[in-house]
């Protein structure tokens, strides 16, 4: 399935394109009810989307917050961990899901 193009980021790591956008999952009718999370695939031949899930409790306000913030490093390194663990980004498939709760953001927090 592919992502859809209104919202998504472009981002090149180690020389191919991708594109991602982040998702809060499991959402509810607090403030404080989900976790955040990204997605991404290949910008020029998508296929087997990649979602991670960071573990971080995300915000649902007007406003962002640090907590809810992804930045492109974290995007950059959960995809080259991807690779490394068996993403095959162009392949079709099922999304492939991983977790990175301790991530460059959560430092310090």
């Amino acid at each position: 399935m592919a992502l859809a193009r209104k919202g998504a980021r472009r981002i090149v790591v180690d020389g191919a394109a991708y594109r991602w956008h982040a998702a809060r999952r499991h959402l509810c009718c607090d403030y404080e009810g989900g976790t955040l999370g990204w997605v991404a695939e290949d910008a020029a031949h998508p296929g087997t989307t990649l979602v991670v899930e960071t573990g971080r409790r995300a915000r649902i306000s007007p406003r962002p917050t640090p907590a809810d913030l992804i930045l492109p490093r974290e995007v950059a390194t959960g995809i080259r961990t991807a690779l490394a663990r068996g993403w095959n980004p162009t392949a079709n498939g099922s999304p492939f899901k991983i977790d990175l709760p301790n991530s460059e953001t959560d430092q310090g927090s």
